[in-house]
């Protein structure tokens, strides 16, 4: 009994242990709104004369039935333009990508090996 409460307090400090080591958020993508966006009920034309032409333009999706108009999408640098029909209805940013913390980024990877220094073993 004893033995398995001291395994059982080890699992605990091991989940705390890990739950310490967070994700990197993506806090600074957040703070800093998009500059210059297409706002919501612009037309094509015009997102197109103000914000140039877009990377890509990808097909549109429904409009199989009245009810489900089509929606067009396209892409540009920073962002997705969703239209319904030739209206912006709304603009979304693309997924930031996660940077390693400053002092994360000489350590090795996360369940990978140290490379050795010798045949002996780990540095």
């Amino acid at each position: 009994m004893k033995h398995r409460f001291q395994v059982l307090s080890l699992l605990a400090l091991a989940g705390l242990s890990a739950a310490a080591q967070a994700d990197t958020l993506l806090i600074e993508r957040v703070d800093k709104p998009l500059a210059a966006k297409p706002e919501r009920g612009l037309s094509m034309a015009e997102v197109e004369a103000r914000f140039g032409a877009p990377q890509e333009k990808l097909d549109p999706r429904g409009g199989q039935k009245k009810q489900w108009p089509a929606i067009h999408r396209w892409v540009y640098p920073d962002y997705m333009v969703y239209f319904e029909k030739d209206r912006v209805i709304d603009v979304v940013a693309h997924k930031a990508s996660p940077r390693a913390p400053r002092s994360a980024r000489s350590r090795p990877p996360r369940g990978g090996r140290r490379p050795r220094c010798c045949a002996c073993g780990p540095a």
